[in-house]
């Protein structure tokens, strides 16, 4: 299983929030973004920070996706 945060995309486009601004509100490190934009594994904590700061659920941002075996 691999994580998408498209939701969190999505729900910021919504919302009229740039991915800048949440960085800066919420003080996430610039290689925490990273990591969503590349749809990798970041800290629960920050996870829940940003559902606290959207007003959301976690299922509201992001998704476990299953992988494909070949």
């Amino acid at each position: 299983m691999k994580i998408s945060y498209k939701k969190l995309w999505i729900l910021l486009i919504e919302k009229d929030i740039s991915p800048a601004m949440l960085r800066k509100d919420l003080n996430i490190a610039s290689g925490t973004m990273t990591k969503m934009r590349r749809n990798e594994e970041v800290a629960l904590s920050v996870l829940l920070r940003i559902c606290e700061y959207l007003n959301c659920n976690i299922g509201d941002i992001c998704d476990a996706v299953r992988i494909e075996q070949e």
